[in-house]
């Protein structure tokens, strides 16, 4: 029934998920191949999960992403190009020739990748006018989400092998690009390039010129209609919280939720409180870690394996309840409006 599976934007969030993800695409939809296809959407670090678990052997390409994930090292003030770089080393850990390939090529797996194309002053890489720019989104965006249209188009980066059942999404003016081999790295750093964190990718082949960057700033958690009325199928959605916020600059905003209407198909599986409140700090990794941990890499690093380590709980449970039918009692209403 799982037509779609959806991966959100939220950096070192991730991690909490590294063993769902490896349950769901090693052995749980191994029985897939021969069946319809599975289709990806991800912003950010989702579409990189993603593009990982694309790969013929996904526990490889996991573990080597991960490993060059919590590896990341910064000084105290890095700048917009040492955190790219970084983050490109990150991605061609995982990603060579060979990979792509593998995932254009997956037999039932079809990756789609979400960034923005930016406009005015937010598609500058010089720090004050970015962070103008950026202040004018913000603002806009507490009036109004739709007017982030000003500032941002959406941009869907999708396998033309088969037309994605969200392929119409509304809301925002979209540019619709083919993946191919020549832009897929391309989509998948700009799709993780957070303003001012990171440099806008510029002039993505397949593209109308421009800098692009971060799909979560439109599409933090996806507010989206994943499937046309009247079609069947599961949008399944492991994530890292029980709360859905459409776009990046919603997340102090406690008003906005998504519509109801785009929440139809979704099954939302995420860890509950408690996990949480188990863990160390009583939270999931999350960006502030870097600064919280500046200079202790080692510690910051020992945190999140010790998180990577408690998240197969979760891949097990998933698997229990599925397997015997106990998802049913598990299940209640996503938050909408």
């Amino acid at each position: 029934m799982v037509k779609i599976i959806a991966g959100a934007a939220g950096g070192p969030k991730w991690l909490v998920l590294s063993h769902l993800d490896r349950l769901i695409f090693s052995s749980w939809l191994k029985t897939r191949a021969s069946q319809a296809p599975v289709f990806l959407i991800g912003s950010s670090i989702g579409a990189w999960r993603f593009a990982a678990v694309s790969r013929r052997d996904p526990m490889t390409a996991i573990e080597k992403f991960q490993s060059a994930y919590l590896s990341q090292s910064y000084s105290s003030s890095p700048t917009p190009e040492d955190v790219t770089l970084e983050m490109t080393k990150a991605m061609n850990s995982f990603l060579d020739d060979r990979g792509i390939r593998e995932i254009l090529e997956h037999p039932y797996l079809r990756l789609n990748i979400m960034a923005v194309r930016c406009k005015g002053l937010v598609a500058s890489d010089k720090k004050i006018p970015l962070m103008l720019g950026m202040a004018g989104a913000a603002l806009s965006n507490t009036v109004r989400r739709n007017f982030l249209k000003s500032f941002f188009e959406r941009t869907l980066f999708y396998d033309p092998r088969q037309i994605p059942p969200f392929f119409e999404m509304n809301g925002f003016p979209i540019q619709r690009t083919p993946l191919t081999h020549h832009n897929i790295r391309g989509a998948l750093l700009a799709s993780g390039s957070i303003p001012v964190v990171m440099l806008g990718v510029n002039d993505i082949p397949g593209t109308q010129a421009g800098t692009y960057r971060d799909g979560g700033i439109i599409d933090y958690h996806f507010d989206i209609p994943f499937m046309k009325k009247g079609e069947e199928g599961i949008v399944l959605f492991p994530h890292y919280t029980d709360r859905i916020i459409p776009g990046w600059l919603d997340k102090r905003l406690t008003w906005r939720k998504p519509m109801s209407s785009n929440m139809d198909h979704v099954l939302l599986v995420s860890p509950s409180k408690t996990f949480i409140d188990r863990l160390p700090f009583h939270k999931i990794p999350d960006r502030e870690d870097f600064r919280r941990f500046q200079s202790r890499d080692k510690e910051r690093v020992a945190y999140w394996n010790t998180v990577i380590r408690k998240s197969r709980r979760l891949g097990e449970e998933f698997l229990e309840v599925t397997q015997t039918g106990k998802i049913r009692e598990l299940v209640k209403p996503v938050p909408v409006r």
